[in-house]
């Protein structure tokens, strides 16, 4: 009987009715719910033909039934103390370990109908706010957009007219802070057709290696006026027309580039796709984005695909962004079939990949081997290609003879983009000497940190002092 109790104690939490009985009929134990539901102080010595007199017989020597015991559920009806009863969703089998003995496991038919109707009213009025919620996410950034175009559109044209440059430099910003603003407006309504499940895939027959070249346009001239190095490959093996969503394949992308443009000050970004497998007319194409950037903790990986996340607090104010982007990249990717990974290590570069699975038109479905050339689209690997992290890290450590001629040449770029109004790359060159100069001493950090300053104000004057400042404290 220890042993039994042990399994009783066990059972005193269940929330169905739980009740053992001999082959007398007698109930030698009852759970907490059973005495509760039945309103009885203790079921112990009483006939489980009282608890189901529809079903079972008192007889001189225990009791008669039809019931077939089983796993199978039966529908009964079941006895309160005072005689008045409710309908059950009944289990009654033979106890394995004493076949002397039966346990009756029972759940009240009503109870669990009116549970049933307030998950499916709780489950109704969740998915009515949020259509609700979903609607105002819509209708609000489309009135937002409306205002926001109208200010760009304006910019522009007085952008047209203006000669005089202490006009055009409000301007240019103003234009900047729209172009921001739809971005994030897109971000936004994106995240909203997500969560509503309300998101659409549109696959379409469209030229792989053409929306590649888009892509690359896109991003090259931003990364090599970084000082950084970009490489894209393509595997001859991936054909030349897939179906798919080109707009969201694209999408995924630019997301992935931007961040690593954003992040890296010094070294490379690649871009490589490649075919790793075929089912029928459907192919699986693996991205590989990689740099060399700011690195990621593995304790912070886990917050990477979550909405509105960033893994640290000071990445927003440091590089801006509403951390969705990587959330929705995430939602997209697993819409195609696939899944998106991270692979980082802090200030040794990350490397995001992802899998999608497209279409592939007749004619390539039936040609399963494909020769194209490869050459005629992958770029060629240079040594910097080949150069090791072990050099990257001398570049990012502060002082050394490598890490000193790259903010030189970094600071002689950012007054060339000041000489020439160019605020928003000015910007970005400010970004990576801030970066190269990460455990700086406290002079030199005071340095940039006014320099910064000035370019956030496009104060010609302050910056080229202050130009002038850092180099002196850098030659020293």
């Amino acid at each position: 009987m220890e042993q039994s109790n042990g399994c009783f104690f066990s059972l005193e939490e269940a929330l169905e009715m739980v009740l053992m009985f001999d082959k007398r009929g007698e109930i030698l134990y009852a759970n907490a719910a059973a005495k509760t539901k039945l309103e009885y102080d203790d079921l112990c010595g009483t006939n489980i033909c009282d608890v189901f007199p529809n079903t079972f017989r008192a007889v001189e020597d225990g009791f008669e039934t039809d019931y077939p015991f089983g796993q199978e559920l039966q529908n009964l009806v079941i006895y309160r103390k005072n005689l008045t009863c409710f309908p059950v969703e009944t289990r009654i089998i033979v106890n394995s370990q004493d076949t002397d003995k039966y346990i009756c496991m029972a759940n009240d038919i009503l109870e669990k109908k009116f549970l049933n109707r307030e998950i499916e009213q709780v489950r109704q009025e969740a998915q009515e706010a949020l259509k609700v919620k979903s609607e105002f996410v819509a209708n609000v950034t489309h009135e937002l957009r409306t205002p926001v175009n109208g200010i760009l559109g304006n910019v522009r044209e007085l952008l047209d007219r203006a000669t005089e440059l202490e006009v055009k430099r409000p301007l240019r910003m103003i234009e900047r802070c729209c172009g921001d603003m739809n971005k994030i407006i897109n971000n936004i309504l994106d995240f909203s057709k997500l969560e509503a499940g309300k998101f659409t895939l549109e696959s379409r027959t469209f030229h792989f290696r053409n929306m590649l070249d888009y892509v690359k346009a896109n991003h090259i001239n931003k990364i090599t006026e970084k000082g950084l190095d970009f490489f894209m490959t393509v595997s001859p093996q991936v054909p030349e027309y897939i179906i798919g969503d080109e707009l969201r394949i694209v999408q995924i992308l630019n997301n992935l580039l931007s961040n690593a443009q954003k992040f890296t000050s010094v070294g490379k970004i690649s871009l490589e796709v490649v075919k790793t497998a075929q089912v029928n007319n459907k192919i699986e194409l693996f991205f590989i984005v990689k740099d060399s950037g700011i690195g990621i903790d593995e304790e912070d990986m886990g917050r990477l695909f979550q909405s509105f996340s960033q893994v640290d607090a000071s990445i927003s104010r440091k590089f801006g962004g509403t951390g969705l982007g990587l959330f929705i990249s995430r939602e997209l990717v697993e819409l195609m079939g696939g899944r998106i990974e991270v692979e980082s290590e802090k200030n040794m570069g990350s490397t995001f990949s992802f899998s999608i699975w497209a279409g592939l038109t007749e004619e390539d479905a039936k040609n399963v081997s494909q020769t194209e050339s490869a050459n005629m689209f992958a770029t060629s690997y240079t040594s910097a290609m080949l150069a090791e992290e072990d050099d990257l890290q001398t570049v990012r450590q502060y002082g050394t003879p490598e890490n000193l001629d790259t903010l030189k040449r970094n600071l002689s770029k950012l007054i060339l983009c000041v000489e020439m109004e160019n605020w928003e790359k000015a910007e970005m060159f400010m970004e990576t000497i801030r970066q190269l100069a990460e455990g700086a001493p406290q002079e030199v950090n005071r340095l940039i940190l006014r320099l910064k300053m000035a370019v956030q104000k496009e104060n010609y004057d302050k910056i080229t002092a202050g130009f002038e400042e850092l180099m002196k404290a850098l030659e020293s």
